[in-house]
């Protein structure tokens, strides 16, 4: 008999609709699975926030996903993995899932000798890319950048603005100096970039960590049981910390949301 708890929802957060770029992957891959999004854009962005401000976000965000009665939550944001994540895993009953330790351990068995990393400020404050890869192969060298707001270029949908993006070709260029055998995008907003980094560089050189997580997360749900097997409709539910109406505008390079997101006003 199915455990009635496997129909409980499954909760993704990001600073905004990055994150939407792991629920995208996410949906192919198990389109039974009920979800509840959390974006928390009037923090947007996460990049420039200290470790302390993300913690605390982190744990608002989990509070309100504790009260939606979430099986798992999914850390669809590189820098709440990276600065928060290893202070709030074990607060809570359900399941965490974070994007970079997870991914970092698939990527690292691969063998490469040299890793390049695109990611925010904080994320590369905190050096957790390097660590995580280096847990798993000793011998990697890995060169991390912080970006120069695409975030906000992704947030604005304003990718064809030249002087938004004039940086990037300087960006790319030093990265390249390193000679990485990949370049991790540490950032779910990055992905939407992809056309403007071709420009420079060729498209197989990038990985987007997104699909390494989402298979993670599906085997790991899988062998503990939990996956929703019920031939019910599964449902979405979108809530933002401001501008509902932006996010979902926003949201279209990514995913497609429905509904108007519920506005949560975090302490």
């Amino acid at each position: 008999m199915e455990d009635n708890k496997n129909t409980s929802p499954i909760g993704f957060f990001d600073s905004g609709v990055g994150g939407l770029s792991v629920l995208a992957r996410f949906r192919n891959l198990l389109p039974n699975e009920n979800i509840i999004y959390f974006g928390d854009t009037v923090h947007l962005p996460y990049g420039n926030k200290s470790k302390e401000e993300l913690i605390g976000y982190a744990k608002n965000i989990l509070d309100f996903m504790q009260s939606k009665g979430v099986k798992a939550v999914v850390i669809a944001c590189n820098t709440s993995s990276a600065q928060a994540y290893d202070t709030i895993k074990d607060l809570y009953s359900f399941k965490i899932y974070p994007i970079i330790q997870t991914a970092a351990k698939a990527i690292a068995v691969n063998n490469y000798k040299r890793i390049g990393v695109f990611a925010t400020e904080a994320t590369v404050k905190s050096g957790k890319y390097t660590e995580e890869l280096k847990k798993y192969n000793t011998n990697i060298e890995v060169k991390e950048l912080a970006s120069k707001n695409w975030v906000s270029i992704v947030e604005k949908t304003s990718k064809n603005l030249a002087e938004d993006t004039a940086h990037i070709k300087d960006e790319i260029s030093e990265m390249l100096e390193f000679k990485p055998d990949k370049i991790i995008l540490g950032c779910t907003h990055y992905p939407y970039l992809m056309n403007e980094f071709v420009k420079y560089a060729p498209k197989e050189l990038f990985l987007d960590p997104a699909e390494i997580f989402v298979k993670y997360v599906k085997h790991d749900l899988d062998v503990n049981h939990s996956l929703n097997t019920s031939n019910e409709i599964s449902y979405e539910e979108f809530y933002v910390s401001s501008n509902p109406k932006e996010f979902v505008e926003n949201a279209k390079i990514f995913y497609e949301v429905k509904t108007l997101p519920e506005i949560v006003t975090m302490p």
